[in-house]
């Protein structure tokens, strides 16, 4: 799991994370404010976890950026915890926030994880 600690801490500094767990599974929080399930994707393959999240933000009429602070886009890959099962992992988006469930099991190849809104 300090593999997986140490990719958080790389993260962009607008990205907050946590990492929480338990007996039987991890918890990956990430906070990406504007994204929905429909702009947030989440894989888990060969001992990776892959994110993808689309802000979306709207500019008021009569206005444009003169600076712009909050990244768009978010790419980021992140080591499996070895004891993680990716098969059975399960995600959602309440708010903005991402919450990434792997229960612990057997490492395996996985397939791309559904995400929900909350």
């Amino acid at each position: 799991m300090s593999a997986l600690r140490d990719a958080l801490r790389d993260l962009p500094e607008a990205v907050f994370a946590d990492l929480l767990e338990s007996e039987d599974a991890y918890l990956l929080v990430v906070d990406l404010p504007g994204t929905t399930a429909e702009t947030v994707d989440v894989s888990v393959t060969a001992g990776e976890i892959q994110v993808e999240a689309l802000r979306e933000k709207e500019v008021p009429e009569g206005f444009s950026y003169e600076s712009e602070q909050r990244s768009l886009f978010l790419d980021a890959d992140l080591p499996v915890p070895g004891d993680a099962n990716g098969q059975e992992a399960s995600a959602s988006v309440d708010r903005g926030v991402l919450e990434l469930r792997l229960p612990k099991g057997d490492e395996e190849t996985v397939t791309t994880i559904a995400v929900e809104d909350a």
